[in-house]
């Protein structure tokens, strides 16, 4: 069997997409822990329950809301939003022992992070931040798909970024990023892990000439953070070839592009990819806004693709085999080392600096 990554609980981790919670009931599995996601009648305000009717196990999310009550759709067990039980079938009093787990919930920035572990230990000041998802000075266009992989295999795609040139060949990858070397920095203590690649003079992908109108050679920075376990920054920013790096922030020459996921692990072998591209120009621009969704959902299929095929792969291998490692796995290796320790410490949250 392929090695999988160990669950860090006491940890948040991005149960859905702001705008997929609502009325209708939504069902996720986080850390092996099925839930069930809605949105309260009046305030708005996101419930995550466990999706496991206590009578006999019928998921919730295939149940039906009355008011903010579920109403589980095989006998009718009643839960309010904090998972208290408050009607059965066929009696006046409700066992005691009648209820669903609440978890801790925190609506921030376009996602909805919910907490696995301890709740005493949820801090939501320990939340990373990726403002750009709902600032108004951005545009941004967003999806899910899940992957039947474990979630390491998504962590080392996405920060050994050398995969481009040749498995998004054509879209983004052009034979610069590969061809160019990383520089790796890691915070240990706050689990940040920092992987960067700056072209001075490269190719133009489709996906930045056809959003931006550049034309001809391009200078691309690529400057990844990584905030363990579960939140992904990529600061992509491109401008016409011989833009001095300083002219990035004032430069009107310069367009910047935040690259967002979000890697929740569902159940062993299995992992939420959430995507987002944020944007600072053209951001009125529909047909940019219709190409850069499209476009970037078919990079993603490309990588759910690859790792659904790696998985396979690597449930194949015989025991003992060995992985080669080079200098482009600095970020990918730093980050496993920050997971497995995440996981053996158990009731210690990362400290984050807001």
């Amino acid at each position: 069997m392929p090695h999988t990554t160990a669950f860090a609980r006491n940890q948040w981790y991005v149960a859905a997409l702001a705008h997929e919670v609502g009325r209708e009931l939504l069902g996720r599995t986080v850390l092996g822990e099925p839930l069930v996601l809605y949105r309260t009648e009046d305030e708005g305000a996101a419930v995550v329950l466990a999706d496991r009717c206590v009578h006999r196990r019928f998921p919730l999310s295939e149940s039906r809301l009355d008011g903010d009550l579920i109403v589980c759709g095989y006998h009718g067990f009643t839960y309010d939003t904090t998972g208290t039980c408050v009607y059965v079938p066929g009696q006046k009093r409700v066992p005691r022992t009648a209820r669903v787990a609440a978890y801790p919930v925190l609506e921030q920035d376009a996602f909805v992070w919910v907490w696995i572990g301890d709740p005493a230990l949820a801090d939501p000041r320990t939340v990373p931040r990726a403002r750009h998802m709902d600032s108004p000075d951005w545009t941004t266009v967003s999806g899910m798909e899940p992957i039947d992989a474990d979630y390491g295999l998504l962590v080392d795609n996405l920060l050994d970024l050398s995969h481009e040139t040749y498995l998004h060949g054509g879209y983004i990858g052009t034979p610069e990023v590969a061809g160019t070397p990383i520089t790796t920095e890691v915070d240990e203590g706050a689990g940040i892990v920092r992987v960067s690649r700056h072209m001075d003079d490269a190719e133009c992908p489709p996906f930045y000439a056809r959003s931006t109108g550049i034309e001809g050679r391009i200078t691309r920075w690529q400057d990844i953070e990584y905030h363990a376990p579960c939140l992904y920054l990529l600061h992509s920013r491109v401008a016409p070839a011989g833009t001095p790096p300083e002219a990035d922030g004032g430069d009107s020459r310069a367009f910047h592009t935040e690259i967002t996921y979000a890697i929740t692990p569902s159940r062993d072998g299995h992992v939420y990819d959430f995507w987002a591209v944020s944007r600072d120009f053209a951001r009125e621009d529909g047909e940019v806004t219709a190409f850069l969704r499209d476009f970037n959902h078919t990079v993603v299929m490309q990588d759910v693709d690859a790792l659904n095929l790696l998985q396979r792969t690597l449930g194949t291998e015989r025991d003992g085999y060995q992985e080669l490692s080079i200098n482009i796995d600095t970020g990918g290796l730093a980050a496993r080392r920050i997971l497995a320790r995440l996981a053996e410490e158990g009731d210690k949250p990362v400290e984050r600096v807001r």
